[in-house]
């Protein structure tokens, strides 16, 4: 279960003006897994850290987008154990966890990059929803 989550670092820089096709790509990497303790009331409670890097790269060279931050996961102790040795021994994660993970990542993170693209005038790093609107066809009046 996912219990805290948090920006580190935030950075936008725009290089060049754009121009013709802008290729976008989005990107996130778990860097590290490590323990870490949260205090909950009087009690201390031993959770996983996961840290995460996400890139949104304008290309050709016009533009990115850099979060860093981490999400704390909480599990079972045995269960965090095996995750915890499973990162160390060949940093692979359980797809059971991966999946949860990297969807809240890239809420958040893709929510804050469209923020940050807008006040650095880059297009946004995710497809946005358009009106299109249908064309009216000619009536044949007869009279």
């Amino acid at each position: 279960m996912i219990v805290g989550f948090g920006f580190t670092k935030l950075s936008a820089e725009r290089k060049e003006a754009a121009k013709g096709k802008i290729d976008i790509n989005n990107n996130v990497t778990i860097k590290n897994v490590e323990e870490a303790d949260i205090s909950l009331g009087k009690n201390s409670q031993n959770v996983l850290r996961f840290v995460f890097e996400f890139t949104s790269k304008y290309e050709p060279n016009v533009g990115l987008i850099l979060f860093e931050g981490e999400l704390l996961y909480m599990e079972e102790p045995k269960k965090a154990k095996e995750i915890l040795a499973s990162w160390k021994k060949d940093k692979k994660l359980p797809k059971e966890i991966m999946a949860g993970l990297l969807n809240t990542i890239l809420t958040k993170s893709n929510i804050q990059a469209l923020i940050l693209s807008q006040e650095i005038n880059l297009p946004a790093p995710i497809p946005l929803p358009k009106v299109q609107m249908a064309q009216q066809s000619e009536s044949n009046y007869i009279g």
